[in-house]
């Protein structure tokens, strides 16, 4: 627990929001989670450096999120420290073929921008409501593209408050994943290459790309995106249609009936029901076809 005194001491150190016992359904795109310790916003590098100093000084465990989606966060909440890359780490900058973006930068911001420089490559982003830090360590992806593709370097800090620099060969990507994940560090930006193409066409298959995830995604309901990795050469979806838990339900948490690997909140659900419904899909998928499907969403805080 985070005393007042800490609270006051961190809050006037940095320039960024400090928050105490701060509700993490605030925070992620399910509006489910307990309350954080401490909550920071750091409102650019040095802020989130600041942040990193009194973790290490104070021995706090550190939780870095950001626009909160692919999340799940405990009903009991987060202890330590939750640090919130956002718009104070979320510059965007075209230079010929290459884009530098600040991890708190919106992924369809990022598209957009690369488009209106004529570069492609980025059209899938549009419909993928994270942030560049998270796309980066779980390599996010959709429509047969994956954002590691267009990585060139990649700047991040340790969690003593280092900043550290990877050329694209130091890392690797794969699906849902990257070796950034195993470094234990928080990005703070990248450097990412486009390809030169025509504005309108690319404007065309960002529009296709949107049209198909208004058509298929329940944008209406609180999710986290996809809730299991696809098998390879599967789809999770197809996988839980097929074994009859498309729209099972429990609680105020329901299996979408408009996409069957997505889990939404009706309003209310508890993380506890979260995890009641996606260890009911896996036993049932298992048992009818074979499969043992694994999470894409990352759990947070004490379960």
């Amino acid at each position: 627990m985070i005393d007042s005194v800490l609270h006051t001491e961190i809050q006037q150190s940095i320039k960024g929001p400090v928050y105490r016992q701060e509700p993490m359904s605030k925070y992620t795109s399910w509006r489910i989670g307990g309350p954080a310790d401490l909550l920071i916003k750091p409102r650019d590098q040095e802020d989130l450096r600041r942040a990193l100093v009194y973790a290490r000084r104070y021995d706090l465990p550190v939780t870095v999120i950001g626009n909160g989606t692919n999340l799940l966060v405990s009903d009991r909440g987060i202890r330590g420290m939750v640090i919130k890359i956002g718009p104070g780490l979320g510059d965007i900058n075209v230079r010929g073929h290459m884009i530098y973006a600040g991890a708190g930068a919106p992924l369809p911001l990022l598209a957009r921008k690369a488009m209106q420089a004529g570069l492609a490559g980025f059209e899938f982003l549009a419909g993928i409501p994270g942030t560049v830090g998270g796309a980066l360590i779980m390599n996010a992806g959709a429509n047969g593209c994956a954002v590691g593709e267009r990585v060139r370097q990649v700047t991040a800090f340790d969690y003593a408050g280092n900043c550290l620099t990877f050329d694209a060969h130091q890392l690797t990507f794969s699906y849902r994943h990257s070796s950034l994940a195993e470094r234990n560090v928080i990005v703070v930006g990248v450097v990412l290459e486009g390809k030169p193409d025509r504005a309108e066409e690319i404007k065309q298959r960002m529009e296709h790309y949107l049209d198909r995830r208004r058509q298929t995604q329940p944008l209406e309901y609180p999710n986290a995106g996809s809730v299991f990795k696809n098998p390879p050469g599967d789809s999770a979806g197809r996988l839980i249609e097929m074994a009859g838990c498309k729209e099972m339900r429990v609680g105020n948490i329901q299996v979408s009936p408009r996409h069957a690997n997505f889990i939404v909140n009706l309003g209310g659900g508890t993380a506890g029901e979260v995890l009641e419904i996606v260890n009911r899909v896996q036993n049932i998928v298992e048992q009818k076809c074979g499969v043992k499907l694994v999470m894409e969403v990352q759990k947070l805080g004490e379960f």
